[in-house]
């Protein structure tokens, strides 16, 4: 007679446990046990709970391969699922097996646990479709926060409403009991060029600026013109000579359909902005021009114009650059392509694959929440629909973006290479950034390493080639010029894309997403619609322009309301680095693991004192403010 000595954890979120009947199969190499219900004395399966149950068999099974769950109905209950987190069976041979389970299991089903041991050996696939729906803690957050914000608004009378603001004053009362320091200083210097230049390196959108060593032939900038932004004696073309001028150029959005309004169409701006990193490494906007091509009709406006007029020209820069950010630098580049990520881990792995094992905790709840943005956020009748460009505009601005990305780009070292913002000051998504990628790929080269020795493990891994060909095939949709690999043939390789994932998923998302409410929850610093079209003369406009030119009550209210949900933390969050699910038995991936959390921890000291130091302080690559996971 052999005993084997079965630990199981029933989860800790709400309603996990279950009053049914649970029984387990043993199999191994040598045979396979009885099926053999886990009943102790008084209750099983609480929440959180941990129980330890004994099965016997006639003989040792030899090597346990499998563990199956099964759940059947007590008495006539109504249906209650089981969150199984994980069983740990200790074998008669004194060998401790992490079986890791961390689903949800209804009565009738049979569930196949296998061995935390990672194993690369060609495996039968079966995606695990409870993930789509293990997602109520999120579920619960999300609607409710949405009915708060919503409720909140229409207390004030707002929400619904078709009136203009009469003062900028006045769009402070929107939340009278939701701000952040942030979003209260933003408020306060919205208008300052100095600020409005730190948003371009440090605001939610740091993706689009990049070092100018020459104008382009469609922006006519003078010498004239900006002489008096520059550095005493200076000149244009010393200043780009030295690295010192950026520009933002916004070509994308050039011709883009946009939403009809009252019968008319609304207008956006496929602008440029020239910007000067002045000697007090103060990144300034000295140039404005509202379309591609220069006319009289569209000038290049300057900060010596008339107060209102350069502050249309920089607000419907903003509006374009806000709807670039939110429909292609959030949505495309991080929401989707995690969701490509995401499916093929499912379709590629099995559960028993290290590389399943090492990127499965970075997808948590990301197949809900595109879900459900597809619908409430940019479905044709979702928020994103009331901006500017709409709900056509906005997808067509993704099919020019989708097809012009590439792999590089995503790659956070390379990308700020490439725009030249390698030695640009003050530039704290690039210094936090880079950091966390340095420390993700050191943890991603050591676990591959571990289980990749060679280069030709990876070539013969065909799991892993049917994983690479499907974000190939899917993601970037066979593009060769896109520089995504097809296939692997490297140890290297392997490092440098699974590091991009992660950092995708993960910083790269939080970077883009966590700061929506303090930048734009103030819509005249960032508004998604803007209703009258862009100044074509100087001297026309005054304060009631802008005015006339903000999205009405209603709409802010919406925007704002929106930038609430997104950018708020609920109670189920997990951050980089840290994996309640445990997945791997072996103890050297655990190490990694360890060191990986190590790594993170300094990190997060270091931006706290840099922070400390600063007016305004970028928190949002603190690595205790990044879910593992896209979630929201």
């Amino acid at each position: 007679m052999a005993g084997y000595k079965l630990e199981v954890t029933t989860g800790d979120m709400t309603n996990a446990g279950t009053f049914d009947h649970i029984y387990v199969t043993l199999i191994g190499t040598g045979g396979r046990s009885e099926r053999t219900e886990l009943d102790n004395f008084g209750v099983d399966f609480n929440t959180g709970m941990t129980s330890i149950y004994t099965v016997k068999t006639c003989s040792s099974l030899g090597k346990l391969l499998l563990v199956n769950v099964e759940k059947d109905p007590y008495f006539c209950l109504p249906e209650n699922q089981w969150y199984c987190s994980k069983i740990v069976v200790t074998t008669p041979e004194g060998d401790v097996i992490l079986f890791p389970c961390y689903r949800w299991i209804s009565r009738g089903e049979l569930v196949e646990l296998r061995g935390g041991r990672g194993l690369k050996k060609k495996t039968i696939l079966s995606i695990n479709i409870s993930i789509l729906f293990n997602c109520l803690p999120f579920a619960v957050f999300f609607f409710t926060f949405s009915y708060l914000s919503d409720a909140e608004l229409m207390f004030k009378g707002l929400t619904g409403s078709t009136e203009q603001w009469e003062s900028i004053e006045d769009i402070k009362k929107i939340f009278w009991f939701k701000t952040t320091k942030m979003s209260e200083y933003v408020t306060e210097h919205w208008k300052e060029d100095d600020f409005y230049g730190y948003q371009f390196l440090n605001g939610i959108n740091p993706n689009v600026i990049k070092k100018c060593s020459e104008l382009p032939p469609n922006f006519p900038v003078t010498e004239e013109m900006v002489k008096p932004f520059l550095d005493k004696g200076s000149s244009l073309q010393k200043e780009m000579e030295n690295g010192n001028i950026f520009l933002c150029d916004l070509k994308r959005m050039d011709g883009l359909p946009t939403r009809v309004c009252d019968g008319e169409p609304l207008h956006i701006t496929a602008g440029l902005c020239l910007f000067y990193m002045n000697p007090e490494n103060k990144l300034m906007p000295i140039a404005i021009q509202l379309n591609q091509q220069p006319s009289e009709q569209n000038p290049i406006f300057l900060p010596s114009d008339t107060e209102t007029d350069w502050l249309l020209a920089k607000m419907f820069i903003k509006n374009a650059d806000s709807m670039l950010h939110q429909s292609v630098y959030h949505l495309m580049n991080t929401h989707y392509l995690a969701e490509v990520f995401t499916v093929a881990t499912l379709r590629s792995f099995p559960v028993v694959h290290p590389l399943y094992k090492l990127l499965i905790p970075h997808f948590r709840y990301t197949l809900q929440i595109n879900i459900m943005a597809r619908d409430s956020i940019f479905g044709p009748d979702g928020i994103l629909s009331t901006s500017s460009l709409g709900y056509e505009g906005l997808t067509e601005l993704m099919r020019r973006a989708l097809s012009e990305t590439t792999y590089s780009s995503l790659c956070l070292p390379e990308n700020i290479t490439a725009r030249g913002l390698m030695s640009i000051p003050n530039f704290y998504y690039r210094d936090d950034g880079l950091k966390l990628w340095n420390i993700i790929n050191r943890f991603v080269k050591a676990t591959v390493g571990y289980y990749y020795p060679s280069d030709k493990e990876v070539r013969k891994d065909t799991e892993l080639q049917e994983w690479i060909s499907e974000i190939f095939t899917h993601g970037f949709l066979g593009n060769k010029a896109s520089g995504c690999p097809a296939g692997f043939y490297t140890v290297e390789e392997v490092i440098k894309f699974i590091t991009m994932v992660i950092f995708t998923v993960s910083a790269q998302h939080a970077a883009v997403n966590s700061g929506q409410f303090d930048y734009h929850s103030w819509v005249p610093n960032g508004s998604l619609l803007l209703c009258k079209p862009p100044p074509n003369t100087k001297g026309q406009s005054s304060m009631k322009t802008i005015l006339e030119t903000l999205p009405n009550v209603g709409h802010t209210v919406n925007i704002a309301a929106m930038l609430w949900v997104l950018s708020e933390m609920y109670t189920d969050v997990v951050p980089l680095g840290t994996y309640p699910e445990e997945q791997f038995n072996e103890p050297v991936p655990k190490q990694m693991i360890n060191r990986f959390q190590a790594e993170l921890s300094h990190l997060k000291g270091v931006i706290i004192t840099r922070n400390s130091q600063l007016e305004v302080p970028y928190k949002y690559l603190n690595p205790t403010q990044i879910e593992n996971s896209i979630t929201i």
